[in-house]
């Protein structure tokens, strides 16, 4: 129905002229009306047939005002080599990532940590081209943090570095849990170091590993690299002669001797060891036997992981979700290989499955649960 139309109908239903006889200077001149129409727009006069003067309000109508302003988070996945962020909008839209330095406290310190989450987050706020005013949260998954009073020191420390934003801090290994999606789920985390995290059908939690080299890492890259210098080394020892391993390793690493390569180690050893994983790789794919059966106890050694927490958490004997994450995978396909045959032992009743979302990305999700409604 056209407006003029509907006008007509209004006149008709209560028994009003069509078209209505009220232009503004009827109204102004017979006297009827003390207010000018031209000075009260919203308002209709005319007379229906008995004489009798109407009057229809219609309503007034003002531009219409958007004071919306797009709100910002930080998702960040930190470990012993790299810190990865995700800079996201509150429609879940990944607008800018970037990548800084090495951000677990117990490796590099709570100075570096923050230094490395303060220049990753600034890369992406940078290249995003907003202000710092538009990120609201940020939640930082980082290596270290299990322990409460390490947590409760990064984010006190992140608290003063972004004062006015909400913040939480996690472990990476709760970023995979919350990536790999609901149900029970075991994820197996294969970088710098190494632990498995998962959730049984009920919702509880539980990992194994991820203690730091002191105390664990087995199977991770700083665990191949450290097994990879001893037994190159123990091969000069025994020979006088390097092996095609050892001479890839003191290349890698630019040490001319033994010597100085044991210098490097014990003044930086996560300088070191972690470096030598993609070396190890390479000596292993042109059938280098030490390096291969290296990597064969790599991977099993992870799948221990695996079986062990599926154990604890009773899956078993039921089907689950099993994804792999980490800076060793998707490196060279052998391994991939070697290490889903391994798992598949340990776990047959797994079914692979790929992280759903980034673990940076699961970071931003969960700093957008922090935003106060709009």
């Amino acid at each position: 129905m056209t407006i003029a139309r509907s006008r007509r109908w209004m006149c008709m239903r209560f028994g009003l002229r069509w078209p209505p006889r009220c232009p503004a200077k009827c109204d102004e001149n017979s006297g009827c009306f003390a207010v000018r129409q031209e000075s009260n727009p919203r308002y209709v006069r005319c007379r229906n047939a008995f004489g009798t003067a109407a009057v229809f309000t219609f309503p007034k109508i003002s531009p219409l005002a958007y004071a919306f302003s797009m709100r910002y988070v930080l998702g960040l996945d930190g470990g012993g080599t790299k810190t990865e962020c995700v800079l996201m909008d509150e429609s879940c839209h990944v607008v800018t990532s970037s990548r800084g330095g090495p951000s677990n406290p117990m490796r590099v310190g709570f100075g570096g940590a923050l230094a490395a989450v303060c220049e990753a987050a600034r890369i992406a706020i940078s290249a995003a081209k907003i202000s710092n005013d538009a990120v609201v949260s940020l939640c930082a998954g980082l290596a270290g943090t299990a322990y409460p009073e390490s947590g409760r020191k990064m984010r006190r420390l992140l608290e003063e570095e972004f004062p006015g934003k909400l913040v939480r801090v996690c472990t990476d290994m709760d970023l995979t849990l919350e990536a790999i999606g609901s149900g029970p789920a075991i994820v197996l985390i294969a970088g710098t170091g190494s632990a498995a995290v998962g959730r049984d059908a009920q919702g509880h939690t539980a990992r194994v590993g991820g203690h730091g080299y002191l105390l664990g890492d087995e199977g991770s890259a700083y665990h191949v690299g450290q097994r990879a210098v001893l037994e190159a080394l123990r091969h000069f020892e025994r020979t006088g002669a390097d092996s095609s391993m050892g001479k890839k390793i003191l290349s890698e690493i630019g040490a001319p001797t033994w010597a100085d390569l044991q210098s490097r180690v014990y003044a930086a050893p996560d300088e070191v060891f972690p470096r030598l994983f993609p070396t190890v790789l390479q000596v292993a794919e042109a059938g280098e036997t030490t390096a291969r059966s290296l990597l064969d106890d790599c991977a099993a050694a992870l799948a221990e992981l695996v079986s062990d927490l599926a154990g604890r958490l009773q899956l078993q004997s039921q089907n689950f979700l099993l994804a792999s994450t980490g800076g060793m995978l998707g490196r060279s396909a052998g391994f991939d290989e070697c290490l889903d045959v391994h798992l598949r032992k340990a776990a047959p009743r797994a079914q692979f499955s790929a992280l759903q979302l980034s673990p940076a990305e699961a970071a931003a999700h969960l700093a957008l649960q922090l935003l106060p409604p709009a």
